[in-house]
């Protein structure tokens, strides 16, 4: 049973997952950050490396800040850098687990402030509540403060005296041991909240405290306090008793096996994890399976597993096209060993399906959208276990391992599947009701219409089937599915191909075969982790027959195995739209695909293709760069230009604290792009990049007249252009392995410590110019609603621009045995990079070196 507080369930409830779930935890909890500036005295924290010094967060000059970003990386020097590393590591997360609960005990304490009157008032004529209501409202949280108190006052001093050597699994171990006092807690949460709601309608006084309990937790000075209600505080014990597995974690992953802590901290994350498990404990109902008769003749023309909109609800179908009906039908469990079977949830005859005309006036349905963080977090998991699961097979462990594994993969990507698409299909029984499925590729949507008004030319009558009719053809469809499975890695044969890992440069050049003069333009989709992604989109080529684009594009790849290319009819008339599925479409005039073949895109050099669509045909150039090589940065040509020219060398030689080129291309964006729908997502074209990133080489001063006259998106493009042919990338190769460790940490208190810490610790120029994009990138999610640019969006767009490691710190082989073929590392590495431009892009504020930030990133002269 999940327990979550009606304000908290949008912050994430109960851990459902204790293993690291690859989103970081969000900066919900304002007491929690607020009580965090609160010790660092309005200044950005700082860790002094001294052993024998404070952990304790205080405020550093600069010139000190530069020593934090050694710290941990000159540990590279020693014989043993990854336990020197780990060590370092294991200081920042016991700060952070310092802190953090040091905000716990404040929020306890600002829950039993209000206990003592309200004790004694129950004792007189008067009582806001009685004794027995108080009991139960505030029920073990005396005990949870004494025991939090007590590990509190054991960890300070010895953070306080820290050394790598220094111990503290005894005090983690204790606390593990006192769980029980949460069990307690935890059963009486409901009913502590309903008799404090109760209270609260009963009694204007007692509803009067509840909204105003104060906990100490300010920006500025210790005596201020913040206010939070009685609800809030009563759920934080429920959220602190899940993280303590994921801070457990942390600390164990940076604790060396060596190290005495290690088998102390081991037993207290295995009580942690038994009672996490004892508490979120889930019972999934067995269901019985039928069997019926096999039998049924009719030929199956296509199927496809799609996910179904049921209620709002999503959920997994597997959808059969016969000759002469459409069904519905539910692959069920495997139970017992027994084969796979069906349960039909609904069949059309063709000849009443329709494909849904929805009038303006109708109301749509609505389509619940997953937020790209979630997807994101789910590719992370997959990438994950897929790594160790080849892990496993290195190692020759035993089955019972990778199969446990396999079970994870596949309920990974099964889920990952089901909340993925979003683009509405929808048939409709002009006998009854409509049905919607979400599709993630127009290219997929169109097929599946083709296929079934193609069938319904051959029909004529229509039918219904008797319930024995339906059970023996919904059996049959074990035995004429096409589809067997659903597209899972799970499911692939070993020897497949893993797909490719880097970057496709397509050249849409022309096409031919249009009957009459349209106005023309082609979208590119590739596959991404069993679903297909639209990647990138033409211009319009106006009243023609032959267009001429010649456009290039770069697409990233992630095991990607097929590049589908759809051109479409743009129709300006509104009036002449089909409005199909609730929303205008263009004209799908031509759609077709190309497989992505690891040995035919092994040279370098372009490859000419023609993909041909019914009677039309596309004459496209391809050239796929493989993850290794790009990372290998080339240095410029000419070291008085911008473009590969270390930045510190730019500002200095520019007079300024931003490159002039970003100044520029921001400048223009904020102008006229930021309501452009998909900025810096959508490609801008080739040449258009390359003639500005001359002009800005040779210092060209019409530049600025000539980025006027441009397509906006070339501009954005010459901007992510800079900053990936930097010789080392914005946030610098010393410190990408820190950020990208500091990141998966699970406390928020630890990383916010890690991470603010580690940005201040860039070179200024560096650290300037991101403040400044990074303000500008939030001004453009501002306008989300009309650009389609989320923070996750921009974040996906500049993470791996900014953030991308060295040769030597890349987790992908300097000399592979398969340069294209990669595995998932570089899922994972992306996702991280990704998700650490993230967490700066949703932070509110962040500390700058001195308090003058406003002419920090508006000043360009030195």
């Amino acid at each position: 049973m999940f327990l979550e507080s009606p304000k908290e369930k949008e912050k994430g409830g109960l851990l459902r997952d204790a293993s690291f779930s690859g989103t970081p935890p969000s900066y919900a909890y304002d007491a929690d950050r607020a009580e965090e500036q609160r010790r660092h005295h309005d200044m950005m924290p700082y860790i002094d490396d001294s052993p024998s010094s404070s952990p304790h967060l205080s405020s550093k000059s600069r010139g000190s800040r530069d020593t934090l970003s050694s710290g941990s990386l000159e540990s590279t020097k020693s014989s043993e850098p990854d336990l020197e590393k780990g060590l370092e590591m294991r200081k920042w997360v016991l700060s952070g687990i310092l802190a953090s609960e040091e905000t716990y005990l404040s929020h306890l304490e600002a829950l039993l402030l209000p206990m003592k009157p309200l004790k004694a008032a129950a004792t007189t004529s008067q009582p806001v509540l009685t004794s027995q209501q108080i009991e139960t409202i505030f029920f073990k949280v005396p005990e949870l403060y004494e025991i939090h108190k007590e590990f509190y006052d054991g960890l300070f001093p010895r953070v306080q005296q820290w050394s790598h050597q220094q111990r503290v699994g005894d005090l983690f171990q204790k606390l593990a041991s006192q769980l029980g006092v949460y069990r307690a807690f935890v059963d009486n949460y409901e009913v502590a909240m309903e008799t404090a709601e109760k209270c609260c309608q009963a009694n204007a006084q007692f509803a009067e405290i509840s909204e105003n309990l104060k906990a100490r937790s300010t920006k500025e000075s210790k005596d201020q306090t913040t206010k939070n209600s009685l609800e809030t505080l009563l759920y934080k014990p429920v959220d602190r008793v899940t993280r303590s597995t994921l801070v457990l974690h942390d600390l164990l992953k940076h604790t060396p096996v060596s190290h005495p802590d290690h088998p102390l901290l081991q037993d207290a994350l295995r009580i942690s994890q038994n009672f996490l498990s004892s508490i979120n404990e889930e019972i999934t109902p067995r269901r019985q399976s039928m069997t019926v008769k096999k039998g049924e003749h009719r030929q199956l023309l296509k199927d496809s597993f799609m996910v179904e909109l049921v209620e709002g609800a999503r959920k997994l179908r597997h959808v059969f096209l016969f000759t002469d009906l459409f069904l519905c039908a539910k692959l069920k469990k495997q139970i017992g060993g027994k084969s796979q079977q069906y349960d039909c949830k609904w069949y059309i005859p063709l000849t009443d399906l329709s494909f849904q005309m929805v009038d303006e006036s109708e109301a749509v349905p609505n389509i619940p959208l997953v937020p790209d963080e979630e997807l994101d977090a789910m590719k992370i998991k997959i990438s994950q276990i897929k790594n160790d699961i080849q892990r496993e097979k290195r190692a020759n462990k035993g089955s019972k391992v990778i199969e446990r594994l396999k079970k994870k993969l596949s309920e990974q990507e099964s889920l990952l599947l089901l909340m993925s698409p979003n683009m509405a299909f929808r048939v409709h029984n002009r006998n009854g009701k409509s049905y919607t499925f979400l599709i993630s590729s127009d290219y997929e949507r169109a097929e599946w219409r083709e296929n079934i008004r193609e069938q319904q030319k051959k029909c004529f009558k229509s039918f219904s089937l008797t319930s024995v009719e339906l059970q023996m053809l919904t059996n049959s469809c074990v035995k004429l599915q096409t589809v067997h499975n659903i597209p899972l890695t799970i499911n692939k044969e070993d020897d497949e191909s893993p797909g490719l890992y880097g970057f496709l440069n397509v050249i849409v050049h022309s096409a031919t075969g249009f009957k009459q003069s349209s106005n023309l333009y082609c979208t590119l989709e590739v596959d991404s982790f069993g679903y297909f992604v639209n990647k990138a989109k033409t211009r319009v080529y106006r009243d023609t027959t032959e267009p001429n684009w010649n456009e290039e594009f770069e697409i990233e790849l992630e095991g990607s195995q097929t590049l589908r290319i759809l051109c479409y009819e743009k129709c300006y008339n509104k009036t002449k739209l089909t409005k199909e599925d609730g929303e205008s479409t263009d004209r799908i005039m031509g759609k077709g695909q190309i497989q992505l073949d690891p040995q035919a895109l092994q040279d370098k050099d372009w490859q000419r293709t023609v993909i041909s669509m019914n009677g039309v045909e596309v004459k496209l150039s391809v050239k796929f760069t493989s993850r290794e090589f790009s990372l290998k940065r080339m240095p410029s040509r000419k070291q008085t230009g911008v473009f590969g020219v270390k930045i510190a060398i730019v500002t200095k030689r520019e007079r300024s604290k931003v490159p002039y080129i970003v100044r520029q291309c921001v400048e223009e964006i904020e102008r006229r792009g930021m309501e452009e729908v998909g900025i810096y997502r959508v490609s801008g074209v080739a040449t258009d990049i390359q003639a500005l990133k001359a002009a800005f080489d040779v210092n060209n001063k019409d530049v600025s007249v000539m980025m006027s006259e441009m397509d906006v998106n070339a501009i954005a493009g010459t901007l992510k252009l800079y900053f990936r042919e930097l010789p080392e990338p914005l946030f610098t190769d010393e410190l990408y392995p820190n950020f990208a460790e500091g990141i998966a940490l699970s406390d928020p208190v630890a990383k916010e410590s890690c991470m603010l810490n580690l940005l201040l610790s860039l070179p200024e120029p560096n650290l300037v110019t991101f403040l400044f994009l990074l303000d500008h990138l939030k001004r453009v999610a501002e306008r989300e609603s009309v650009n389609k640019m989320s923070l996750h969006n921009l974040a996906t767009v500049f993470g791996p621009t900014l953030l991308r490691p060295s040769e030597k710190d890349s987790k992908i082989p300097a000399n592979p045995t398969q340069p294209i073929t990669m595995t998932d590392s570089w899922s994972l590495e992306v996702m991280s990079q990704v998700q650490v431009l993230l967490y700066f892009l949703q932070l509110e504020t962040i500390p700058t070196p001195d308090s003058k930030r406003q002419s920090i990133l508006f000043s360009t002269e030195v």
